[in-house]
């Protein structure tokens, strides 16, 4: 079932796109490691990166910009960067739907909690 038609049919326990998480972020963790970005600001404004590009894999494509700038016209040699770039742009995907289903199985558990107490 898509998230739309999901977020229609169940509003009260679908997080929406843009939701803060609700709930602790070590609820369910014995240790957990807090995501740190990379590259400053400073570095993101200087190789006017767009907004969406600023993300927590910005110093990656900083590198990989690097190094096309500098094998120019050779940027095939340039390919360990970009799978480095493209694989942790997956990593951060897979690790915000892994965040949204947490969620969403969380605002279900307390809306099953609430009902039953």
């Amino acid at each position: 079932m898509g998230n739309a038609l999901n977020h229609y049919l169940k509003p009260d326990v679908t997080p929406g796109p843009d939701v803060v998480p609700s709930f602790d972020p070590m609820l369910g963790f014995g240790s957990r490691k807090e995501r740190v970005m990379i590259a400053t600001e400073e570095e993101m404004v200087s190789a006017k990166l767009t907004p969406k590009e600023r993300d927590y894999c910005a110093h990656k494509l900083l590198a990989y910009r690097g190094c096309r700038a500098e094998k120019f016209p050779f940027v095939y040699q340039c390919a360990h960067e970009k799978h480095d770039y493209l694989t942790c742009e997956y990593e951060d995907y897979v690790l915000r739907m892994k965040e949204f289903e947490r969620e969403r199985r969380l605002l279900e558990r307390q809306k099953r909690l609430d009902k039953q107490g």
